[in-house]
């Protein structure tokens, strides 16, 4: 694959949640595209909308309780209320996820081998000699000790490290382009961090698939991502080259995100809290800047009425214009 083939074009995607008799948009108006061989990361506090933007994708929502609208564009196909028959011939197949909480997402009924070998029957013809010796061989690839034993257990006998693995081996068995691995190292030590990050970077660089990494991890972000798009309150509030975003941070929320990693050279300096919490769905303001409320300092007319994204360097976008005013509030504040 070239590293210029785009593999999904996402383009003003909101989706909506019924609370009572209105729905609220969880994701706000969200554009972007992700090509071959490139890792794009989004990265946010929980309740950010990052989640629901992948399980959009991944088209996992009760559409009674939800409402999508804008385009999610794969092979000449818009993802977006597409119907569940033809969604299941894409879901692992052209799509595969990594989901958070491996514990939850395997079938604590199946043995581990099961569990690949039924994404395997469900997209492809293998007989059930090639199936099972898939299974196996996936196991080995990502990193399992023992494969053919560890096939034969099941979920509650593994670590949580081992069931990352297996996750990503049903998300990777039929080589999708696409994978989607949300908050993949969650809950799991350093050590066994970097070996899954090692070990997605390595099956990227294998198949040039594209990788849509969900993630809080600043750090995870800086060592994984091509480009990042740092997100809040639903929107895309930053969307960057992963250089350009670490050395040239723009917006108040990112710049605030930054500044809350614990540095080694600096263990004198408190670390930076960020005032305040992302707002719920129902009270969120819709109008205005969202983040203004966590950055009350900073004057009501440096913000937007309906804040848009404006591109301050090439493919560098930053919404809402507050970005030239904001300091941090012990800053004097010289804009």
């Amino acid at each position: 694959m070239s590293n210029e083939e785009q593999l999904l074009e996402v383009q003003n995607l909101h989706t909506a949640f019924r609370i009572k008799d209105n729905f609220y948009d969880a994701v706000d108006d969200v554009s972007f595209s992700l090509k071959s061989n490139e890792i794009l990361a989004i990265v946010g506090e929980s309740g950010c909308g990052k989640s629901t933007l992948a399980t959009t994708i991944m088209g996992l929502h009760d559409p009674l309780n939800t409402s999508i609208t804008g385009e999610i564009l794969y092979n000449d196909l818009n993802l977006a209320n597409l119907n569940e028959s033809l969604y299941n011939k894409i879901r692992g197949n052209d799509i595969g996820m990594i989901f958070q909480d491996p514990l939850s997402a395997l079938n604590p009924l199946m043995r581990v081998e099961d569990q690949i070998k039924e994404n395997l029957s469900y997209h492809t013809k293998l007989t059930d000699e090639q199936k099972q010796a898939r299974a196996l061989e996936l196991l080995e690839q990502v990193g399992i000790p023992k494969p053919a034993r560890v096939g034969r257990q099941y979920p509650h006998e593994l670590s949580g490290g081992m069931r990352q693995r297996v996750i990503i081996a049903i998300a990777i068995a039929c080589k999708p382009p696409i994978i989607i691995a949300d908050e993949p190292t969650t809950a799991l030590d350093v050590t066994i961090q970097a070996q899954i990050l090692d070990l997605l970077k390595s099956l990227q660089e294998e198949t040039g698939s594209g990788i849509i990494l969900i993630t809080h991890d600043l750090g995870v972000v800086a060592e994984m991502a091509d480009r990042v798009a740092v997100m809040y309150g639903g929107e895309f509030v930053e969307y960057a080259e992963a250089a350009e975003l670490f050395e040239n941070p723009k917006h108040p929320y990112t710049r605030s995100l930054l500044d809350s990693i614990p540095q080694e050279d600096d263990q004198d300096n408190e670390l930076h809290v960020i005032e305040g919490v992302v707002p719920s769905l129902k009270n969120m303001k819709r109008t205005g800047c969202r983040f203004a409320p966590r950055i009350p300092w900073i004057p009501e007319e440096a913000h937007e009425e309906h804040p848009t994204l404006h591109e301050v360097a090439p493919d560098h976008f930053v919404r809402c214009s507050c970005y030239k005013y904001f300091h941090f509030r012990d800053e004097q504040g010289d804009v």
